[in-house]
């Protein structure tokens, strides 16, 4: 009898973790062109191999974040854009594995390309990664524009996930293409309900997020 409690509850267990809670939508399916490019998914990012959690290429928000993208990308295609989104949701157990590689200083696979001027050790104290994040409450996203005809990404002065000072909103040292193309996306997620993030150009967090103290950790499958 013990053993056949301790099964339920395990298969409980997992499966609240597994299950898309009340409130959060396929993104895919609520904003209609949507360019997705998940980089946890995959191996194009800081850590170099996908992250926990990122068991599918499925982008999740909360349906109250999904209602504004729409309204950004709706914007946006008036003038031949459109949006592209890099991370939404993110499990805890995904930001539990970040801190994890934090403290790993020997594994350096991709500094060059993602943060060649910080030291690894510092990446805590300077803001670039974090113990609890936006992310799992399911209404941050990270973002760019797109050109609808070529499908190329705006030039927005430095890459997603560049942690360094080229990243900061305030940065300053960028052609006058780069600045109009930053402006641009400030401007429109900004009038949209969102909030911005001063060292990732790319990271925006909705006003009024409905899950403010919530950090989920279902996985992405």
């Amino acid at each position: 009898m013990k053993s056949f409690l301790f099964l339920v509850f395990i298969f409980g267990y997992s499966l609240c973790f597994s299950q898309v809670p009340e409130g959060f939508v396929d993104a895919s399916k609520y904003i209609p062109n949507l360019e997705i490019e998940l980089r946890y998914f995959g191996y194009n990012n800081f850590v170099g191999r996908p992250i926990h959690g990122y068991d599918a290429h499925i982008l999740y928000l909360t349906k109250p974040t999904a209602k504004a993208l729409r309204k950004v990308q709706k914007e946006l295609e008036h003038d031949g854009l459109c949006l592209k989104i890099y991370d939404g949701y993110r499990p805890q157990r995904a930001v539990n594995m970040f801190m994890t590689w934090a403290q790993e200083f020997n594994d350096t696979l991709k500094k060059n390309t993602f943060y060649p001027q910080v030291k690894k050790k510092n990446l805590f104290k300077e803001g670039y990664i974090a113990t609890k994040s936006g992310h799992s409450r399911g209404s941050t996203v990270d973002v760019t524009v797109v050109d609808l005809k070529t499908g190329e990404p705006l030039d927005m002065g430095s890459p997603y996930d560049f942690f360094g000072r080229s990243s900061w909103i305030d940065y300053d040292q960028l052609t006058e293409e780069q600045k109009s193309n930053r402006r641009l996306l400030q401007m429109v997620m900004l009038r949209n309900g969102f909030k911005n993030y001063s060292k990732e150009w790319w990271h925006f967090t909705l006003k009024n997020e409905p899950f403010p103290n919530t950090y989920f950790d279902f996985i992405i499958k």
